[in-house]
């Protein structure tokens, strides 16, 4: 069966803010949750579908990619929606905290799971214009997160054992009813764990990880821009009991170049043409970013602040490998220092266009012809 549109399942639309959608969304939430409608699978459907239209739209990525492709563009990243209410609470869990101040499952769960995903890390990579353009592969090093080889991942010293919370016997929640719903908040005690330890790993001092230097080669793909990120997943910190790893995000800084600069996929210099190049047309060497020179042809009458075009001398496009072009911008210079002969010529030709232009300066001793 088709999926109807998340905006049309919130009762929302594109233009609605952050906090109109989780307030639709709680008001939904709280009409169709199955603790307050037992043995009524059409109102868990509806809550299914409420939470899912919501962890789509209350996630700006998730939320840009639906706006742009639709159901099939979040298919084609991996999200597979939910699958019954179990598979809300398990992705969701979070969530309902934020929302309620509660757990979603009321009675149906025993308990928080320990088990988490690792953290997302962030590298910050400048690389210079040409291996941006050109593609080039670096090493990174960086420190993350791993299983303390001391304990795996225990917590506790070689040869002892966490102690069962006595707060939550084991649980990690503790509960309470209110109304329809069964309130559950993480235990003070063991903060969420069900267990406490008494005599922790010294080697990781109870976290179960300890930092580890790492070094990783990235590929940067040619074409790259500035500000781009390149996921690398699952060279993120590892999870904990068992999680999965998160992923690493490479944000690519490109440094300037001396020459050209950089709009989309083409390159934009500037070269410096005489007046009488410009004028009468000519044949010159201008800089490339395929070969140390290439000639470039300059039509006659070329005005200043003109520009010409190399076709495909640009940068490769990331994803289609085709390039942009290089935009050539003229600047006319004008002469400052003139031989007698050149001002003369200048003369004549101002003569013959008809052009007034200042006398001649003459200094004081200079003999009057």
């Amino acid at each position: 069966m088709a999926k109807r549109d998340y905006y049309e399942v919130l009762g929302v639309n594109k233009t609605s803010s952050e906090d109109e959608i989780k307030k639709s969304y709680r008001r939904l939430a709280l009409q169709y949750h199955p603790d307050r409608n037992p043995d009524d699978p059409a109102a868990e459907e509806k809550f299914k579908e409420a939470s899912e239209a919501y962890d789509v739209l209350h996630d700006p990525e998730k939320r840009s990619l639906y706006d742009r492709y639709g159901h099939e563009g979040l298919r084609n990243a991996g999200f597979q929606g939910f699958q019954g209410f179990d598979d809300v609470f398990s992705n969701f869990g979070s969530i309902f905290e934020d929302l309620f101040g509660f757990g979603a499952g009321g009675g149906r769960r025993s308990g928080r799971t320990s088990v988490r995903s690792g953290a997302d890390l962030r590298y910050n990579l400048e690389v210079p214009f040409e291996d941006a353009v050109f593609g080039a592969e670096k090493i990174l090093e960086f420190d993350k997160m791993e299983t303390c080889v001391h304990c795996l991942g225990k917590r506790t010293a070689p040869g002892t054992q966490p102690t069962t919370c006595h707060t939550c016997n084991g649980v990690g929640q503790v509960e309470r009813r209110q109304g329809f719903f069964a309130v559950r908040t993480t235990c003070p005690q063991c903060r969420g764990e069900g267990s406490t330890i008494t005599d922790p790993c010294p080697q990781c001092r109870g976290r179960g990880q300890v930092s580890t230097p790492k070094k990783l080669a990235v590929k940067v793909p040619a074409g790259v821009d500035d500000g781009a990120r390149l996921r690398l997943v699952g060279e993120g910190e590892e999870g904990i009991n068992g999680g999965p790893p998160g992923d690493l995000y490479v944000v690519i800084s490109v440094d300037p170049h001396d020459l050209f600069e950089r709009h989309g996929n083409d390159v934009h210099c500037q070269i410096n043409l005489s007046f009488p190049q410009a004028a009468l047309g000519a044949e010159i060497d201008v800089p490339s970013l395929y070969e140390e020179t290439q000639l470039l042809t300059i039509p006659r009458g070329t005005q200043n602040g003109e520009t010409l075009v190399v076709r495909g001398g640009g940068i490769p496009d990331v994803r289609s490998g085709r390039r942009g072009d290089q935009i050539v911008h003229i600047s006319v210079q004008t002469p400052t220092h003139l031989t007698e002969r050149q001002e003369e010529l200048l003369r004549e030709f101002a003569v013959l266009e008809g052009e007034a232009t200042r006398p001649k300066k003459r200094w004081p001793w200079t003999k009057q012809g």
